[in-house]
């Protein structure tokens, strides 16, 4: 069984979507290189890689910080799909399925996250709550964000969002019937659902922090899955206790 799994999971497509992946990771990695060592973006093609890599709200504008966005939502949340889109790829065996339509239903719902996320960016910034780089300047907005992360650990809505993540052969199921890219914006709504507050946490660990992507990517693939119940509550407790500590400490 888990053989077969392995043989599915190692089809072109799949490679195609790791591939995918791991090329936003290194083009976030490349844009995060410190201003200091911008001159080795030099290596990668140029002028264009140095003003790409040119993430700050007043130099980058609004196109390079939803592309900045959609690169990190890409990198962050495709990978917590998996399991879903594993699920989707199983019932092809069975009856006609397009992942690649799925997938950009999917992505689709992320890069209007995006699309906002970077907008609140650039007036956070010009409100001097966050840094050129996107992290917190503010105690009040960090203490914020994480109580509000960790409240919504607690919401109905969350926990609904999870169970239909948990779930993803019952929630293919339910909505068969209307195709692959509209089931994808559903499985991208959904996610969206489950992950919001958790991806506004950037202002907080830093917009352009590898580090911060990875342990967050991480925290919310284990969420979606069956075993990860026990990790959505404590979250909660621990994401308040942070933000009240800062907010407190801080102000």
């Amino acid at each position: 069984m888990l053989a077969d799994r392995i043989r599915q999971m190692s089809a072109p497509h799949w490679l195609a979507l790791y591939g995918l992946v791991l090329l936003c990771w290194l083009v976030l990695a490349l844009m995060a290189v410190p201003p200091d060592l911008r001159d080795v973006a030099r290596v990668f093609g140029g002028d264009f890689w140095e003003a790409f890599c040119t993430t700050t709200p007043d130099a980058a504008g609004y196109l390079r910080l939803w592309i900045m966005w959609g690169l990190m939502s890409g990198a962050m949340m495709a990978p917590t799909a998996l399991p879903a889109l594993a699920t989707y790829d199983d019932l092809g065996r069975s009856t006609e399925t397009d992942l690649g339509a799925l997938l950009a239903g999917y992505l689709a719902v992320w890069l209007g996250f995006s699309a906002l996320a970077a907008g609140l960016q650039i007036g956070l910034f010009g409100l001097g709550w966050v840094s050129a780089f996107g992290d917190s300047r503010s105690a009040l907005l960090s203490g914020g964000l994480l109580v509000l992360a960790g409240a919504y650990q607690f919401s109905a809505l969350k926990e609904a969002c999870l169970a239909k993540c948990r779930m993803p052969i019952t929630f293919f199921m339910a909505h068969w019937n209307e195709g692959a890219w509209r089931n994808g914006l559903r499985l991208g709504a959904v996610c969206l659902g489950c992950c919001w507050a958790l991806m506004l946490l950037g202002f907080v660990g830093g917009v352009m922090s590898l580090g911060f992507m990875g342990l967050a990517t991480l925290v919310m693939t284990l969420e979606k899955l069956r075993a990860g119940a026990w990790i959505t509550r404590p979250l909660g407790v621990v994401l308040i206790g942070a933000g009240l500590s800062v907010a407190l400490l801080g102000s």
